[in-house]
């Protein structure tokens, strides 16, 4: 963000135009690339559809699924996780003979059931309700978000030892976190489907026709307050998630400063899209968090 906003404008030619062009092709995608000028040919093979979206949801329900499944049978059947997975503890500095902390165990297999719900809802979201554009988004991006879902599932399970419950059966006891965690992930889940709804009503007609493909101005829910709310609504499903773990796990709140930097970048870039495209934009939205932001 402080690149975007501080950094003097490239020389014409230079070297400095090129990075300039490389930098904003990597972090721009759909409606924001209009922004960031004519790209060369060359990088122009370089971009997918934005639509492949559907594709990161597709391995993430598969993926985090498979995972789910692992971990509920070795909660509450007593199973082993596979060897494959333990090396992969391992491998991530976990040890295998890690004190049962509490609820650890039945606080991850819940974050894990919410992130798999939460990839369940987007894939049905990105193919019955979302109406994508024409607009593409970068390799390097596309290649990076399937492998984060991956990624963010594989952690998650990374928060229990690798023996799990030394065949024991799981003793479930539910604590005020996981209820204020779930009841936060509802909400926040709920905000961004009528957000998402309301983006893909703008191209439809009133019996669900898709009448267009260009931007318009999205009013209602939370975008009377912020341009992004579903974005918004992304950071507040991962602090549920944080808070239904225990609120104490370090690498869990990692993950949410990574989406809070991710989706706030995105944001701004949208934020700044439809203020210079349409001059009646309500000027007292903010991009990301309402009244801050």
């Amino acid at each position: 963000l402080l690149l975007l906003r501080r950094a003097p404008a490239p020389r014409p030619g230079g070297v400095g135009l090129l990075v300039s062009g490389l930098f904003q092709d990597l972090i721009r995608y759909g409606k924001t690339k209009r922004g960031c000028g004519q790209l060369p040919g060359w990088l122009r093979l370089l971009q997918v559809p934005k639509r492949w979206f559907t594709h990161f949801y597709v391995v993430s329900v598969l993926w985090n699924g498979f995972l789910l499944i692992w971990l509920f049978r070795a909660e509450f059947l007593g199973e082993s996780l596979p060897s494959w997975i333990q090396h992969m503890h391992h491998a991530l500095g976990r040890d295998s003979q890690s004190e049962d902390l509490g609820n650890e165990h039945f606080s991850a297999l819940l974050v894990l059931l919410l992130l798999w719900l939460h990839s369940c809802r987007r894939l049905a979201e990105c193919l019955w309700t979302s109406v994508f554009s024409s607009g593409v988004i970068h390799i390097v991006q596309y290649c990076f978000g399937l492998g984060y879902y991956i990624a963010v599932g594989s952690t998650v399970l990374c928060q229990v030892p690798t023996n799990v419950r030394n065949g024991k059966v799981l003793s479930v006891q539910i604590c005020w976190y996981h209820i204020i965690g779930v009841l936060m992930y509802i909400w926040a889940s709920l905000h961004q489907h009528r957000c998402l709804a309301i983006l893909a009503n703008l191209r439809k007609s009133r019996s669900g026709e898709v009448v267009s493909l260009s931007h318009s101005v999205p009013f209602g829910d939370w975008f009377e307050s912020v341009s992004c709310p579903h974005y918004f609504a992304e950071l507040l499903i991962y602090v549920s998630m944080a808070i239904t773990l225990g609120i104490h796990n370090v690498t869990w709140w990692c993950v949410v400063m990574y989406v809070l930097f991710n989706q706030a970048l995105a944001a701004v870039l949208c934020h700044e899209f439809y203020q210079k495209n349409f001059s009646f934009y309500p000027q007292h939205r903010k991009a990301f968090i309402p009244l801050v932001f």
